[in-house]
């Protein structure tokens, strides 16, 4: 340090300024050897009054350029002395090019520059408060570099960007070498590197406006940023699965988080940060989405909640990173769903009978306990994909609509896909309204209803639906199998929730009914005993229905033979209703109800609660001795009941679990043939036995097709209605601007096709409700 400092003093001389006073000499040396004694710390010994006074004498004598130029002549002096004798021996030496530069050899030349670029700024405070005068009256108004921001450009020129020694580029490499070096995992000095870089921060680019970290610094970090973070990710790929991969990103990621806040300029942060994105995400998002064993499908079908999340964090970060997710969850759930609907197909075609040759028995009733589990079944696993799912959204993407709607339209997809679906969950809404919410709280029985709702906002065609639910609902009412009428009333609320009023006003009409129903029970009682007349010999109570709100039909009652019993209890019934209400009409369905009946058998008597069928069969057995059978044919001649309910009651009685009756030959499906005889030995620990009948609870495919139709026929009256009341508002309407707003009103429903609407206006044209625009043949007027 001695010999460096016998040069700096050989070598700062005052600069031979062109003038012609000497006293300007004089001043400007005692100037120039105070500055000297600045960057020598020798400060404490200058007085700084005598030294500001004689700058401001200079100023006052118009030499403000010449002191300018000088001071700057003579700190420039220093700064290339200062690079030649202290940065420049700081250099990193290696003995070999390609070898990596020490770590400690790294933050020695980083505190070096630090120093003195440290001594420079305190040097500058003391001779900017000299020429404080020269700053405010000349170099301003000049619009000149003040003399602080003067030394600051001077050590950007002569030190860092040197023309002399390679300075700047030692210290990007140095730079650039401590952050390679902290990203592999070795310890280095931090400050030292915040240290340069807030000098470079702080140094000034006039040309390109900015300051020298961005147009020195920044572009090299960037670019070997890139190129290092492209090899990690082809490392990473081939050595990590997924969920490792994606902790490494998010490791990454943090680290250069921090690195631009503890060290670096925050307005790197972004750039690097795009640059870690681009290599480690973007162009590997597929890639990690399809690893296999450990990809978005392993951690789907795990519910990986974690991974799903991070996944979600990362990939939100690039462009359509989270389309990509999107759309690969959506197409799984397809999956997941369409294997579902194979597994319905399949259990359909194994359970559907046989005839002789093999084939498809076709109108045969298909097995029932196969067929019911199968609907339920369906339902079930879409309940649970759902439940699955649901806390996907909820836990790994926050709940994002995006996702939600996009799992959404996969379940609207797969489900519609099963012809079946109205069907199977009006089903599974009913097995659970009869029994499956025995002994659950009131929050689990809202819960389950809540979850069948939502698979009910699926359905498209939400007309069939409404159809099947109140054909359960009836037999739920008329058998009283329902567990809860709140549940049920619940149900009907939730419905009109999702469709309006108009969509459960006769589900609510037959509640309705069936208050009514008991009502008129007590009152025929009452008219009973006031009477006087005979009673009949069976107590009847009879259910009121009103044709317009319940599944069956009203205009013809089921064919078959009542016994003589039941035919006087009827006629005493009707006598009595007749003759409160007048014009009404009552049509029996003997298939809706149900009969109490006291059985006698060799060891016990029983009381059987039978359908009203499997009643009239019994009966006949009172007739019959006990080693003698009848047999299909003529229970059918002597009841008259139609072939399906016959052979489904016969079941219930003789194949059930409580077999009443005793069939020859032994199995489940009832020919013509068959012999039946009273088992008379029957035994059981209960005093009263429910026999329900067997029924096919999953329509076959010709009842399926006869609902259809039914719905069909519906169908064109609703489009109709709803073209009518369009056109009657508009009164004049394009074809197309028609069909959407028919197509739109009827969407809560079902969706029409425009084919299906197209004919219903070719109807009404045909009727004389509407009529082709003369002067526009694809518009149409409204006839009033």
């Amino acid at each position: 340090m001695a010999m460096s400092a016998r040069r700096l003093k050989r070598k700062m001389q005052a600069p031979k300024l062109p003038s012609t006073d000497p006293q300007f000499d004089k001043s400007f040396e005692l100037l120039a050897q105070a500055i000297h004694e600045i960057h020598r710390k020798n400060a404490s010994n200058l007085s700084y009054e005598e030294l500001y006074r004689n700058a401001y004498i200079m100023v006052l004598q118009k030499r403000a350029d010449t002191l300018y130029n000088g001071v700057k002549e003579v700190i420039s002096d220093h700064l290339e002395l200062v690079a030649e004798t202290e940065v420049v021996p700081a250099f990193v030496k290696t003995t070999d090019t390609n070898a990596r530069m020490s770590a400690d050899a790294g933050t020695s030349f980083l505190m070096t520059l630090k120093r003195v670029w440290n001594d420079h700024t305190t040097s500058m405070i003391m001779i900017r408060d000299i020429l404080m005068y020269m700053d405010k009256k000349h170099v301003k108004p000049a619009n000149m570099p003040l003399v602080y921001d003067m030394g600051l450009e001077l050590f950007r020129d002569k030190v860092i960007r040197s023309q002399k020694h390679p300075i700047q580029a030692q210290l990007t490499a140095v730079l650039l070498d401590q952050i390679k070096m902290e990203r592999r995992g070795e310890q280095i000095d931090r400050s030292a590197i915040k240290g340069a870089v807030d000098m470079l921060v702080e140094l000034y680019d006039q040309d390109k406006r900015e300051n020298v970290y961005v147009v020195d610094f920044e572009p090299h970090f960037l670019e070997t940023s890139s190129a290092f973070y492209l090899v990690e990710s082809q490392a990473l790929l081939a050595e990590c699965d997924a969920s490792e991969y994606m902790r490494k990103i998010e490791k990454r990621m943090n680290e250069e988080y921090n690195r631009t806040r503890h060290y670096l300029s925050p307005v790197t942060e972004p750039k690097i940060r795009n640059i870690v994105e681009t290599q480690l995400i973007t162009n590997h998002a597929k890639t990690i989405m399809e690893m296999e064993n450990s990809g978005l499908r392993p951690m789907l079908a795990a519910s990986a909640i974690e991974d799903l999340s991070r996944m979600y964090k990362l990939f939100s970060r690039v462009p359509e990173g989270l389309n990509e997710m999107r759309t690969y969850i959506k197409n799984y759930v397809l999956e997941l769903g369409n294997l579902i609907n194979a597994k319905v197909d399949s259990a359909n075609d194994n359970t559907k009978p046989k005839d002789k040759d093999g084939a498809g028995a076709g109108d045969k009733p298909a097995t029932t306990t196969g067929s019911l589990y199968t609907a339920l079944r369906w339902v079930q696993d879409i309940l649970e994909l759902q439940e699955k799912f649901n806390k996907i959204i909820d836990f790994a993407v926050l709940k994002d609509k995006s996702f939600q709607t996009a799992v959404n339209e996969a379940f609207e997809t797969f489900i519609n896909a099963n012809p079946r679906s109205p069907e199977y969950i009006s089903l599974f809404i009913d097995e659970n309204l009869k029994k499956g919410l025995k002994g659950k709280t009131e929050e689990e029985v809202d819960n389950i209803l809540d979850h069948t709702i939502t698979l009910f906002r699926f359905i498209r065609e939400k007309d069939v639906f409404e159809r099947y639910y109140k054909q359960h609902l009836a037999k739920r009412l008329l058998f009283g199998r329902s567990v809860s009428d709140d549940a049920e009333r619940s149900m009907i609320t939730k419905l009109k929730v999702e469709c309006g009023y108009q969509f459960t006003t006769k589900l609510e009409g037959m509640f309705n009914d069936i208050r009514i129903s008991a009502d008129t029970v007590t009152a025929y009682k009452d008219y009973l005993d006031a009477s006087g007349i005979e009673k009949p010999k069976i107590d009847m109570a009879s259910t009121i229905l009103t044709s317009t709100f319940w599944p069956m039909s009203a205009s013809t009652s089921p064919k078959w033979i009542m016994p003589a019993e039941i035919t006087d209890a009827c006629q005493s019934f009707e006598k009595f209703y007749y003759g409160r209400h007048n014009g009404r009409r009552l049509t029996w369905q003997p298939n809706m109800g149900t009969a109490d009946i006291k059985a006698s058998f060799n060891t016990k008597r029983h009381d059987l609660n039978v359908s009203t069928y499997g009643m009239a069969i019994l009966l006949l057995f009172n007739e019959v001795p006990d080693e003698q059978c009848l047999t299909t044919s003529d229970i059918q001649a002597q009841t008259d009941i139609n072939d399906i309910d016959l052979r489904r009651t016969l079941q219930s009685l003789a194949c059930g679990k409580y077999k009443i009756l005793i069939k020859e030959p032994k199995g489940k499906e009832v020919d013509t043939t068959d012999k039946f005889y009273l088992n008379v030995n029957f035994t059981c620990p209960l005093a009263r036995i429910k026999i329900q009948t067997v029924a096919t609870k999953v329509e076959t495919e010709s009842e399926r097709k006869t609902t259809h139709e039914k719905v069909d026929k519906l169908r064109k009256h609703q489009i109709e209605a709803a073209i009518v009341r369009i056109m009657k508002d508009r009164k004049t309407m394009d074809h197309n601007l028609l069909i959407a707003e028919v197509v739109k009103q009827l969407s809560n429903r079902f969706n029409p096709s425009p084919q299906m609407i197209k004919k219903r206006i070719e109807e009404l044209i045909d009727r004389e409700y509407l009529e082709r625009n003369a002067g526009d043949r694809k518009s149409y007027n409204y006839l009033a």
